[in-house]
């Protein structure tokens, strides 16, 4: 960057520093641009656009507290309107690895904000005047308050508008499955054995309700997430903020993103520690051991079409080998658990930058918390929604298969117990194995009972439902 006509100079309190002239982030941006190159990772879209939003709404605050003149106040909403309506997510290019409190993309946000505003009042970008980053921008705001703010802010909205309806849509499409196959009768397997029988609707049922079970721990944490530490500045005491800015500033987030935001009760443990967050992705790690065993289930069900289970039949979606013509796979399952196994393994970066990030009075291992929180929300969201529309919604039931299979079972025996006992129940069992017959054929041949009785003791319907009639 050695042309004078590529960059335009600009002070911080370290001194003089390259800017290229045609961006709008300033000295302090640069310089963490420069200093750390270390896995061209940027921040989400959704946190930086929480992040802009956040300062208009202090802007707006500061503005009816007269912490700012209405002049520079609207002159910083009016850039962060444009920052995003004109989605200038490429003015934020600094790396994730960067100083743990995000430091650099708080001052990154406030340059680029600054430089526009001056640019609408008439100054230059780069200036810092009339509009300043620091002075004005950041007014009453301290990076340890200001991207935790953040870090909730673009939780909630994650949370709220992406994973918990993506969720609840996937539950209630397997809960249609559970009403469309509750009369399909079909055998049981524990420890991948024949056991007894059940209907296909109640192992869907089973599905619905592990994923019932996450969706309500997210609804009953998610108010957690909402509180804000906002006002907080740079260990919790507020201090250079007016009081009641954080008040107001989580007022105009509400009003603007439809979730009630509120200041921290006690601010020092949101900028110190972010158990929430920990706490969430625990409940996102349940989620994606949940999807991983119904995904599991469902291609095991499947396998086949001739030599496996085969009682489930997929869509098919694409061709699954280059070398065997007309092979077939499950590949939405298969694309679903390599997303949780990625959850599952985001879940232990996130603890431990929840207890090894956080010394003290600031947790310095924000940017990479958030970053792997909103991933894992990310891929929960986008395996779920291409599971449940292009797996889940065209499942069909082989029922010649499962008829086929579960009159062959030998675990249909279990039903006979309570009427000749345990030990021969056994023997039939192990003598239809190895003579390859069915359990009738044996108990009638060892005339232990009637076929009357057979009948009435190997009915299907009451073995699933036992208690109908009694």
């Amino acid at each position: 960057m050695d042309n004078k006509e590529e960059y335009r100079i600009e002070r911080d309190s370290l001194g003089e520093v390259k800017v290229p002239k045609n961006v709008w982030w300033g000295a302090q941006t640069q310089r963490s641009l420069e200093n750390f190159r270390i896995s061209g990772t940027r921040f989400p879209i959704l946190f930086l656009d929480s992040l802009i939003r956040i300062k208009r709404s202090c802007a707006r605050a500061n503005i009816e507290l007269k912490e700012l003149s209405e002049k520079i106040g609207k002159a910083i909403i009016a850039a962060a309107d444009k920052i995003i309506n004109d989605q200038m997510w490429d003015q934020f290019p600094l790396d994730v690895y960067q100083t743990g409190s995000g430091t650099q993309t708080n001052m990154n946000a406030n340059e680029v904000i600054a430089n526009i505003a001056n640019e609408i009042l008439g100054g230059k970008r780069g200036e810092k005047k009339p509009v300043h980053p620091n002075d004005h921008v950041n007014k009453g705001q301290s990076s340890n308050d200001i991207i935790p703010t953040a870090m909730n802010v673009s939780t909630a909205r994650a949370l709220q508008n992406q994973l918990i309806p993506t969720l609840k849509t996937l539950r209630k499409k397997l809960e249609e499955k559970a009403i469309q196959f509750k009369e399909i009768i079909k055998i049981g397997r524990t420890h991948l054995q024949d056991a007894v029988p059940i209907t296909l609707g109640q192992e869907f049922s089973g599905y619905a309700a592990q994923l019932r079970a996450t969706e309500s721990q997210l609804e009953l944490i998610f108010p957690i997430i909402t509180f804000l530490p906002i006002g907080g500045t740079a260990v919790g005491t507020g201090l250079n903020a007016h009081p009641k800015l954080a008040k107001l500033t989580c007022r105009y987030l509400s009003d603007e993103l439809g979730i009630s935001f509120k200041p921290s009760q006690n601010k020092f443990s949101q900028i110190a520690a972010h158990d929430e967050l920990v706490t969430i992705s625990g409940i996102l790690k349940t989620l994606a051991a949940a999807l991983i065993k119904i995904g599991n289930d469902i291609r095991l069900l499947a396998s086949g079409p001739r030599c496996g289970l085969g009682e489930l039949i997929l869509p098919v979606n694409e061709p699954g080998s280059s070398i065997m013509p007309g092979k077939v796979n499950p590949t939405q399952v298969e694309a679903l658990v390599q997303a949780c196994l990625r959850v599952i393994g985001n879940d232990q970066v996130i603890a431990m930058g929840g207890f090894f990030g956080g010394q003290i009075d600031l947790n310095t291992t924000k940017p990479l918390m958030i970053y792997t929180l909103l991933e894992s929300i990310t891929l929960l969201s986008n395996s779920m929604k291409s599971f449940t529309e292009k797996c889940v919604e065209g499942i069909k039931a082989n029922r010649e298969r499962i008829s086929f299979l579960v009159n062959q079972s030998l675990m249909l025996v279990t039903a006979l117990t309570p009427h000749i006992g345990y030990d021969k129940a056994a023997k039939i069992a192990q003598k239809a194995y190895k003579e390859g017959k069915t359990i009738r054929q044996v108990v009638l041949e060892e005339k232990l009972l009637t076929e009357e009785e057979l009948d009435n003791f190997l009915n299907l319907h009451s073995m699933v439902h036992p208690w109908d009639d009694k």
